[in-house]
């Protein structure tokens, strides 16, 4: 079961795209979108993605700070974040630690065994590291709820 709404989101530190340590601890003070997506270059993923970088503006007028993590390299994060012009982190949980750690773990992605990745997950954490907002597809193919993404950051 993922984190709950009311819970101290755990800290973390994962290598982006740039190969630079980024730990959640970093954004103290600031709202903090974690966008867990299960991988780069599918459909539903660059979409998502896309997305954020759309509202970036929004976003960034809300306090917030995108911050997406798949099990992608840091190496096919650069190349995604290139691709789309991401204005934002690309996290690598290549070991899934912080997919674990999130209780968010998706055995046999894409109907392939072995290979674990996470649920498309979003959480809303408000600027003193409490999670305000909780969103787990059902099915990895779907978007999250962007409307309802935002009305939880308006309302912090």
């Amino acid at each position: 079961m993922a984190l709950s709404i009311g819970q101290t989101a755990p800290d973390f530190t994962l290598l982006d795209e740039t190969h630079t340590a980024r730990s959640l601890s970093d954004y103290h003070g600031k709202n903090v979108v974690l966008a867990f997506y299960p991988g780069a270059f599918t459909g539903v993923c660059d979409a998502e993605m896309c997305a954020f970088q759309d509202a970036l503006a929004n976003l960034n007028n809300l306090n917030a700070q995108v911050l997406g993590i798949s099990i992608d390299l840091p190496f096919t994060a650069k190349i995604f974040s290139e691709r789309y012009h991401l204005g934002f982190p690309l996290l690598a949980d290549f070991n899934r630690d912080v997919i674990k750690q999130y209780d968010i773990l998706l055995h046999n992605f894409a109907h392939i065994d072995g290979l674990d990745s996470c649920m498309r997950t979003v959480y809303v954490i408000d600027a003193s590291g409490v999670i305000r907002y909780v969103e787990v597809t059902e099915n990895p193919g779907v978007e999250p709820n962007y409307p309802a993404l935002m009305s939880a950051l308006e309302a912090l």
